[in-house]
């Protein structure tokens, strides 16, 4: 029932589709933050962050991770622009970058607190 009889049912939608289509180096762009996203430590850090700027050992304290792995973490985040660290004397304090990251993570979590999600991925797993 999947399969297509004909190459294109609607061309002119087609057409608007492929037009707001985003390049490819963007798509792989928000493919990599998605990424950054999907780590449960990386996004755990994260929600941390939603209440305001914090430093690394804060933010292993209040992830249970240690500085080391919170150090990490906060590396590769820092390069795709989802934190920011502001430096006093020795100390960084991190935050989230722009309103943008704090609106992903407000709808990724408040969509999984609306929906009973299913993981056919994990069936069998555990």
């Amino acid at each position: 029932m999947d399969g297509c009889t004909v190459r294109v049912v609607d061309a002119d939608r087609v057409t608007a589709v492929a037009e707001r289509m985003p390049s490819a180096g963007d798509l792989t762009d928000t493919a990599d933050v998605f990424g950054l996203l999907s780590d449960p430590n990386r996004l755990r850090l994260l929600v941390a962050l939603l209440d305001g700027e914090l430093c690394v050992c804060d933010l292993a304290a209040v992830t249970g991770q240690s500085e080391s792995a919170v150090s990490h973490a906060l590396r590769l985040l820092r390069a795709h622009r989802i934190v920011a660290a502001r430096r006093s004397g020795r100390m960084a304090y991190y935050r989230l970058e722009d309103p943008h990251v704090r609106m992903l993570l407000d709808l990724a979590l408040a969509h999984t607190e609306h929906t009973e999600a299913v993981h056919p991925e994990r069936e069998g797993g555990s």
